[in-house]
């Protein structure tokens, strides 16, 4: 028999958590809160939990109560965003909530090719430059934009981002949880990508 599933992660906007947690109780039964490891769990009579973990990578330490975790689920007073795939790029500077400054930016890296010998070679010199040449447009777009902001959300392509983290200039930036898997960059995968930053990370099992 394969496996049973694993527990499902779904993002949860803070102010949304209260009726979250009354309707998991109401699917599940009584359900017990606790904090653990800087998160808050809830174990239900069926023997369905979840685990709900702040944004940004914070830590809560205050009362097993779903109002109190929901009051601290807030971004911070300056932190930005970094999207990047080889097809683009999103950058963002914010306050809380509030998109400050942003540029969405799309390039164009061909994709790879059957050809064989050294047109495949060529072929390859030419993604590698391109991406290259796509990167360093999103390192001088952070750049201006993130400024001296260290807490940054980043999404897309892991390597992507990573090569855009090389430039100097960004040597300030600290990449906070949650990582964000998102489509090539465009203004509403921007726009979708900070709700998601700011949502209370929620990981669930049902019994």
């Amino acid at each position: 028999m394969p496996p049973p599933p694993g527990p499902d992660v779904v993002p949860v906007p803070g102010q949304r958590l209260p009726r979250w947690v009354e309707n998991f109780g109401g699917r599940h039964g009584s359900t017990r809160l606790a904090v653990t490891d800087g998160a808050l769990r809830g174990e239900a009579e069926d023997g369905s939990w979840f685990v709900a973990r702040l944004p940004f990578g914070a830590s809560y330490d205050g009362p097993a109560e779903v109002a109190a975790f929901a009051d601290a689920a807030l971004p911070p007073a300056a932190w930005g965003v970094l999207l990047v795939r080889k097809g683009g790029f999103a950058v963002a500077r914010l306050t809380g909530e509030r998109i400050v400054e942003s540029k969405v930016g799309q390039r164009h890296v061909q994709g790879r090719t059957k050809a064989g010998g050294q047109s495949q070679q060529r072929f390859a010199r030419r993604r590698d430059n391109q991406a290259r040449q796509a990167y360093e447009a999103a390192a001088g777009h952070a750049a201006r934009i993130l400024g001296e902001i260290g807490t940054v959300v980043g999404g897309g392509d892991h390597a992507a981002v990573e090569a855009v983290l090389t430039d100097a200039r960004l040597r300030r930036v600290e990449l906070v949880e949650p990582w964000l898997a998102v489509p090539d960059p465009r203004r509403s995968v921007l726009e979708q990508a900070v709700r998601d930053a700011c949502a209370v990370r929620v990981e669930v099992a049902n019994a």
